[in-house]
């Protein structure tokens, strides 16, 4: 029987997808005991997960004492794990590795070069470029798997797995329309567009279909919310009163959810772990190609200001690293203009639209 830990202390989408390298191993081990070490805000995406035996919570200001980290190491020495994978590649984690003692160490390799010190048995390099429709961080991810042991049918979607109490969540039951859940912020004010702009597509999503929406948000972004909130026209269509502020609750509303509009982040990547349609728009800084997954036009589109206008991209990295610093130029050109004739044939494949009130 094979002890795996796999070490993933990142944000939400990043344990999510990180999940995969569980469902490859379990194939090839099917008896393993797969352990997996996260920042404790982001459990709730891999819990129920019958690949994942043993979740490691981590405290993410803690392990950055270096007596917690050395006690950490020690503990994982302890448990004489067979193979670790180590998706996330900080030094942290390769610390971890290279005193594990394990005799499989696998982790990404981060430049060309080798490091000093031998922190992985086998470290495979990121893909050039994607060659399935999940995105290329996900074909990465079962890389680190399938470069080194004999998968046959490696799995390419990541699962949420409700209990069954959980899927009978009933906060929506008295709303008898579609609900669009909406990310109206993102993550960070990095991955969040300017609030006048999604207040126009809130209104154009009220005005023309006949459902309600409903705001997500992370718990400390609430007063932003209610700014926006208090900007839109049709308030009676937006659902304000329902909030979930765990992962795990967002996961049991979100499933009573008709799809998700919102910005690229975590429960864009939830949301398509449970089914359900999603309209990304996407962070002009980030790499479409490394997190567009499973884009077909119908269940899954996006939407990013390089397929637009590829006219204000630069392959130079400096430019790059100065539009993620300060990506509200580029934003603001990412219009309502330019987005709802892409929205509206998403959402006119899944909804319906409000009878007699064409504008």
């Amino acid at each position: 029987m094979k002890k795996i830990l796999v070490i993933q202390n990142k944000r939400i989408g990043d344990v999510l997808l990180a999940s995969l390298i569980a469902s490859n191993i379990k194939q090839v081990y099917p008896n393993s005991v797969i352990d997996y070490m996260v920042y404790d805000y982001t459990t709730g995406v891999i819990e129920n997960n019958p690949n994942i035996q043993n979740i490691i919570i981590i405290n993410e200001k803690e392990l950055k004492k270096i007596p917690n980290l050395i006690k950490l190491i020690l503990k994982i020495r302890k448990d004489r794990y067979d193979i670790i994978f180590d998706p996330y590649a900080k030094l942290q984690s390769r610390l971890i590795c290279l005193f594990s003692k394990a005799k499989i160490r696998v982790g990404f390799k981060k430049r060309e070069k080798d490091p000093i010190l031998d922190f992985y048995t086998h470290s495979v390099g990121f893909l050039k470029e994607k060659s399935k429709p999940c995105g290329k961080a996900i074909e990465d991810r079962v890389h680190l798997v399938t470069s080194i042991f004999d998968v046959e049918n490696p799995v390419y979607e990541p699962k949420i797995y409700l209990s069954e109490k959980e899927k009978q969540y009933s906060k929506l039951s008295t709303y008898h329309k579609p609900v669009i859940m909406f990310g109206v912020l993102g993550s960070t004010p990095q991955k969040s567009m300017p609030y006048s702009y999604i207040t126009q597509l809130v209104d154009f999503i009220t005005e023309t279909y006949d459902c309600y929406v409903l705001f997500n948000y992370a718990p400390d972004q609430k007063s932003d919310a209610l700014e926006i909130y208090n900007q839109c026209k049709n308030q009676s269509s937006i659902i304000m009163d329902i909030y979930e502020n765990s992962i795990r609750g967002f996961i049991q509303l979100m499933n009573k959810c008709t799809l998700l509009v919102g910005n690229e982040g975590g429960i864009v990547h939830i949301s398509k772990a449970l089914d359900k349609p999603t309209f990304t728009i996407f962070s002009p800084y980030v790499m479409k190609d490394s997190w567009a997954s499973f884009e077909d036009g119908k269940m899954h589109t996006s939407i990013h200001l390089l397929d637009e206008h590829p006219d204000l991209y630069s392959e130079d990295r400096e430019v790059r690293r100065k539009i993620e610093e300060d990506p509200s130029f580029m934003y603001n050109k990412l219009t309502p203009e330019l987005i709802i004739p892409k929205l509206s044939s998403f959402l006119n494949y899944h909804l319906k639209e409000k009878k007699n009130e064409h504008h």
